[in-house]
């Protein structure tokens, strides 16, 4: 192209293509029931300091916003490692958790499974508005399968750290305000009884909401991200110190 003599004309081309960038319609968003993309950071790989104990993250998407800034927290103190994938429901927990244990040796794992769990689906299991088709997972079953996920954990030798589900917000897709609450109740008592401590990452959360969440969006920015880790890295340093 004679750029020198067509300036017009680049100008124009360029114009052009920007236009015809921004009316193509967006990437298909991936299936929630898969794996989350393993270019994400916080699933690279961790080179164990074999003097430091070994931290096991076991949850859905919000742990994988926390995953980096808790290890950047707890850098010195703990290896901190994570599922490789999104938690999802407590039936994926069901159906992964020995695979994602492995044969590795634990000292801590901090847990949490609810937002998929409370999540309305259609029969296909994809997301639906509230009110229509079922929760992904019902509150009877929840709490029947957190039994089982923590008899399992349990088995790990592992100290157990159970972290609340955090706050579900006006307008969030596929979920009801207030039922965070509800589950977090049954998870709550369940914990109670098998003597395992929570981290109550639904307060801390809750009290500075509006500078850490997306709006109408159960997701957090980068920097409310990097709180929640602060609160994490707490109770699992708090673990550990046990």
């Amino acid at each position: 192209m004679r750029i020198a003599r067509c300036g017009t004309v680049v100008v124009a081309a360029t114009t052009f293509a920007m236009v015809a960038r921004a009316e193509q319609p967006p990437p298909a968003k991936a299936n929630a029931r898969q794996a989350a993309p393993q270019s994400d950071p916080a699933f690279a790989a961790v080179t164990d300091d074999p003097k430091l104990p070994r931290v096991l993250l076991i949850g859905d998407s919000i742990s994988i916003g926390y995953t980096v800034p808790s290890r950047k927290e707890l850098a010195g103190k703990a290896n901190v490692h994570r599922i490789p994938t999104n938690g999802g429901p407590t039936t994926r927990g069901l159906e992964q958790l020995d695979r994602w244990l492995g044969d590795s040796k634990w000292d801590v794992i901090h847990f949490n499974w609810g937002l998929h769990d409370l999540k309305h689906v259609d029969d296909k299991g994809d997301t639906v508005a509230p009110g229509e088709g079922h929760r992904q997972v019902s509150p009877e079953e929840y709490e029947a399968n957190l039994r089982k996920l923590v008899a399992r954990l349990k088995n790990s030798g592992a100290r157990l750290v159970w972290c609340s589900t955090t706050p579900v917000p006006a307008g969030a897709a596929g979920r009801t305000p207030g039922d965070e609450v509800a589950y977090n109740a049954i998870a709550a008592r369940v914990m109670e009884q098998e003597r395992i401590p929570t981290d109550d990452l639904y307060s801390f959360a809750r009290a500075r909401l509006d500078k850490i969440q997306r709006p109408a969006n159960v997701h957090f920015t980068p920097e409310g991200s990097a709180e929640l880790a602060k609160q994490v890295a707490a109770s699992i340093a708090a673990a550990l110190a046990k």
